[in-house]
């Protein structure tokens, strides 16, 4: 996104670290979208227009010979969704951050399929099935850096994963997590136009779920890869959640997708998903996702829409559900 405004200020520095105000400075930019969206005949779509617009505040400036940058994203004004990230940049020994839900270790390749639009899984009663993330990106530190061409994300949560303001602290009970991602690109095994990526992490249930006697420890994996080939991409992906213990449903999923680019311009993508949900003691039940996109980009303005299609939905026998959607948005 293009820069909207910029303007300097000072930034007292000893709120940071002990140290005396520094000069920083602050940019603002956004995008607005606006959509029109069908569901299927179970559901009541009513007005099925809607608007979101999402600003992004970021400032960063020199303390004590380090950069620490800021992150405001107001993500949708009407839903009073927002997330910010502070981190601290040390050169060559990575930057560590906190991050209230900008995306850390794991969740940053929860679903890496290629795409023209939107994932399979938007706007679907059910978006999570398959998608792996023990730390998730709320509440969690956050440490990333580069060796030797390898990208590493990694996040650990004590306690809750819900966003907190300063003083605060999360139930008694809550079980605490740690997750990494490692990505890199086919320089490496001398194969242009591939990425690859594998994650694993583990997350404690907690003393409360124990007690319960609902599920142990989970544990998440994940690997995907794509390749990029003239205008074609194409990508594949496989994930487990292994919950443990008594009681727990563990979830085994594929997905693969090719993204089509006909021009500069356009875009088409294809993708499916298959996620089996191992239900203790009961019969399995597979998930069924399906979804098409189209994307034309002209400048700042995107118009884009994708058919999204699901049955057994959350591991629920023939729940199914689907949505159709066409998005117009502005960058600025």
């Amino acid at each position: 996104m293009n820069n909207f405004k910029k303007v300097g200020f000072t930034a007292l520095a000893g709120s940071l670290a002990m140290a005396s105000a520094n000069a920083a400075e602050m940019s603002v930019s956004g995008a607005t979208l606006l959509t029109y969206t069908s569901e299927d005949q179970t559901e009541t779509t009513g007005n099925p227009f809607g608007m979101k617009t999402n600003l992004a505040f970021s400032a960063s400036g020199d303390v004590n010979g380090y950069t620490v940058s800021y992150l405001q994203v107001s993500k949708d004004q009407f839903a009073g969704m927002s997330s910010a990230r502070l981190s601290v940049d040390m050169g060559d020994m990575g930057t560590i951050a906190f991050d209230q839900g900008s995306g850390s270790g794991l969740a940053t390749i929860d679903d890496k399929t290629p795409t023209a639009a939107e994932e399979i899984w938007d706007g679907l009663d059910t978006t999570t099935s398959g998608r792996v993330g023990t730390a998730g990106s709320t509440g969690v530190f956050n440490y990333v850096n580069s060796f030797s061409g390898v990208n590493l994300n990694a996040a650990v949560r004590a306690g809750s994963g819900t966003a907190q303001s300063d003083g605060s602290s999360s139930g008694d009970g809550e079980g605490s997590a740690w997750d990494f991602a490692l990505t890199t690109d086919g320089s490496m095994l001398g194969i242009d136009g591939l990425s690859i990526g594998v994650g694993y992490g583990e997350a404690e249930a907690g003393s409360a779920a124990e007690t319960a006697g609902t599920n142990g420890d989970t544990t998440n994996l994940t690997g995907f890869a794509n390749y990029s080939f003239g205008p074609m991409t194409v990508g594949y992906q496989q994930s487990t959640e292994d919950t443990g213990g008594n009681g727990g449903t563990s979830e085994y999923s594929s997905r693969w997708g090719v993204a089509f680019n006909i021009n500069e311009n356009l875009s088409v993508s294809y993708g499916e998903a298959e996620t089996e949900f191992a239900n203790p003691g009961a019969a399995h039940v597979t998930e069924d996702l399906e979804g098409i996109a189209i994307a034309y980009t002209m400048g700042s303005m995107k118009i884009a829409g994708n058919r999204n299609e699901g049955s057994n939905m959350g591991g629920t026998a023939g729940d199914g559900d689907s949505m159709t959607e066409i998005a117009l948005s502005f960058a600025f």
